[in-house]
């Protein structure tokens, strides 16, 4: 097994630091439509930095169903989205 240098092991934790950072960053959004059946809700939202998507319109799975259960159309959210096994997924919800 090769021994991390003291650089490597910075280098690692700065990155991984700002990984954290990012994925902690919540979005604001507004809720258009919630489909309860299947596990999605549709959200306007501001830009996902975490992402690098600019504002629009989207699907995302949610990470939780219980999270569904607190969404309804026109309410304003603060939200973290990720990928999700490829899946554009909501993770964290305000």
């Amino acid at each position: 097994m090769r021994k991390l240098t003291t650089l490597m092991i910075a280098a690692m934790i700065a990155v991984t630091g700002c990984a954290a950072a990012l994925a902690t960053e919540y979005t604001k959004g507004k809720v258009k439509k919630v489909d309860m059946k299947a596990g999605k809700v549709t959200i306007i939202h501001e830009e996902l930095t975490n992402l690098d998507m600019p504002a629009m319109t989207m699907v995302f799975r949610a990470a939780d169903p219980a999270m569904l259960e607190k969404m309804n159309p026109g309410d304003d959210i603060e939200f973290i989205a990720d990928r999700v096994k490829g899946k554009l997924t909501v993770t964290e919800l305000k």
